[in-house]
């Protein structure tokens, strides 16, 4: 992997930046006031260890874990209990989260997803006359809200690769709760443009001020009930959440909405479970002899399947040959881009769901990244763009279920995290969309998770969908926390991911192939516009490609459309400077984060 002055320079940054005091007592910084449009960022490098996450006081936490002696799951534990307070829109102990770790041996993945309630059946998201809600009628209010995993996940994921006791790590949340924090730009941009949030009566309360403002830049906003919450998961552990008064609360909040209740019961909360995952690896070899092996999350997560097959379709194509054109992907790569895109995407929607309630075609996941059938696939794209592609059939095999129908898909976070003892992480963690159902609980928001359902149960001829609702059943995901391996020597080379719904994928793809296709450094490849396609127009982001590359698109047939495309990517590369090795670091600039480490 290439190293540039960019990233020597950023070495000497992280070396002059890292003052924070070690040793476990927390000491609240200085409080950035990260911007919320599109800000540029310097790219990093540490010698030892390096975390990577979405908001300033959240990389902190994780960065004073880690000097403190903390594992990289330590760390990721204390940053996501920050990001619950100061990036409440995107994630938090009301939502869930996939959590990809490497202990210097092995791969393993937590599922800590929101489940359906018991009481939830196919037509949850059915109007009374059948017709699917309209997306926000879902979303707000109680139906939408599945049974919360975050914190058991972590609790597990705790038991196995935890160094600090538990409820050490809840003290930098809970101290800033108590103290207080900035009101990010980023937040109050957010919060200005939202609908929904206010018709509740305790985030109206939180969040805007009498006259229904949101409260300004710089703000300090102080949440003493999350503070309380906190304090008692950090005694008490996951039971404090998903049993007792907390867990009494959350029910009320939920089925007692006055114009959309849900379903979920006590006993969803209390016998909520974790479950470890076979991480979903597959070999890339984009240009022999390297060869790097991609470890993704595995269904529901759709991130890695639709990656692998991104990537493998690419790699059946002259794409390796396409350079970067003063600085930015090419109209011929973008042409080859969108229609792998194309096709992945109609496989995830044929496909992938719970794997607990859905079996894989073929017997087997692995069979979407079969070479052979990736082949099959590349040898559909031509000249011209096939505007929408349909499902393939690997294995031979053809499926008895009816693809999901496109529908909207928003939120979440990214975390990235090394540590000292060769221990790694990527975690993705979700409330779904911008603040979720909109239902504030004890200083924290509740996801909406259940609307990356199927709305629709069938198809019109009555084919069941395999990501339909179903009691107990996890809903189909973006979110792609990766790690990347050199085969040759097993050694961990990258972990990235980003938030950004159904576009998390290509957000992922694209710093995956700067980094290990064209050389970039992570800031490099992040730094690079997005683009992509969902099956349908080929998605650039807007004001970033020149109008020549516009139209040499749609000389080839597709629809383009330019659009905010706003990913929050979060990156750590091993590289070298000067023959020393390093981790680089990226943080996107379309967000607030950065990367902190030593």
């Amino acid at each position: 992997m290439r190293t540039t002055a960019l990233a020597l320079a950023a070495a000497l940054f992280a070396t002059g930046c890292s003052t924070t005091p070690s040793g476990p007592n927390y000491s609240v910084p200085a409080q950035p006031e990260g911007a919320s449009g599109y800000t540029e960022k310097p790219g990093w490098a540490t010698r030892k260890f390096a975390v990577a996450a979405a908001n300033p006081l959240a990389t902190d936490a994780g960065y004073q874990v880690l000097k403190a002696g903390g594992s990289a799951v330590d760390a990721a534990i204390a940053v996501q209990m920050v990001l619950t307070l100061v990036e409440p829109q995107s994630s938090g102990i009301g939502g869930g989260a996939f959590l990809l770790h490497f202990d210097g041996k092995a791969v393993e993945a937590f599922d800590g997803r929101e489940t359906a309630p018991a009481a939830a059946t196919e037509r949850l998201l059915l109007a009374p006359d059948g017709q699917p809600l309209p997306f926000y009628e879902a979303v707000v209010g109680g139906r939408s809200v599945g049974v919360p995993g975050t914190l058991r996940m972590l609790e597990m994921a705790h038991r196995q690769h935890g160094k600090l006791p538990w409820a050490q790590l809840f003290q930098p949340a809970i101290t800033l709760a108590e103290q207080g924090f900035k009101l990010s730009p980023r937040l109050n941009t957010l919060l200005a443009d939202e609908k929904h949030l206010a018709k509740d009566p305790v985030a109206a309360a939180y969040f805007y001020d009498a006259a229904g403002k949101p409260w300004p830049v710089g703000h300090v906003l102080k949440n003493p009930e999350l503070a309380r919450v906190l304090k008692a998961v950090a005694a008490q552990g996951a039971k404090a959440l998903h049993e007792g008064e907390l867990a009494l609360a959350i029910v009320d909040k939920v089925r007692r909405h006055p114009t959309n209740p849900g379903l979920m019961s006590l006993a969803d909360l209390a016998g909520y479970q974790p479950k470890k995952r076979a991480a979903l690896c597959h070999d890339y070899t984009p240009q022999p002899p390297q060869r790097w092996r991609i470890c993704g999350f595995p269904p529901p997560s759709s991130g890695a399947i639709a990656i692998g097959q991104i990537l493998g379709i690419l790699g059946q194509t002259r794409a390796a040959s396409l350079p970067l054109q003063d600085g930015l992907p090419s109209a011929d790569w973008l042409h080859l881009y969108t229609e792998a895109s194309r096709l992945a995407f109609a496989d995830r929607a044929q496909y992938l769901a719970d794997p607990d309630f859905v079996a894989p075609p073929a017997g087997s996941w692995m069979s979407l990244l079969d070479p052979a059938y990736l082949a099959s696939r590349a040898r559909l794209i031509g000249t011209q763009s096939m505007k929408t592609a349909q499902p393939g059939r690997p294995g031979g095999v053809a499926s008895s279920h009816a693809p999901t129908a496109a529908q909207p898909e928003y939120g979440t976070s990214h975390i990235s995290i090394v540590d000292p003892m060769g221990n790694a992480l990527a975690m993705t963690t979700t409330i779904e969309d911008a603040f979720g159902a909109r239902q504030m609980v004890k200083g924290f928001l509740l996801n909406n998770e259940l609307t990356d359902f199927s709305f629709d149960p069938a198809d019109a001829q009555g084919r069941p969908i395999a990501n339909r609702v179903q009691p107990g059943k996890r809903p189909r995901s973006s979110m792609a926390p990766t790690l990347v391996f050199d085969v040759a020597s097993n050694r961990l080379i990258m972990s990235g991911g980003s938030p950004g719904g159904a576009l998390i994928i290509h957000y992922t793809a694209k710093t995956l192939y700067g980094v290990l296709n064209w050389g970039l450094t992570p800031q490099q490849a992040i730094d690079l516009p997005n683009f992509g396609s969902l099956n349908g127009p080929s998605l650039l982001e807007q004001k970033r490609f020149p109008p020549a590359t516009v139209e040499a698109l749609r000389a080839r047939g597709a629809e383009v459309s330019e659009m905010d495309m706003t990913s929050g990517l979060q990156a750590l590369t091993r590289g070298q400077v000067h023959g020393e090795p390093l981790w680089l670091g990226g943080a996107d600039p379309r967000r607030e984060g950065i990367v902190m480490g030593e």
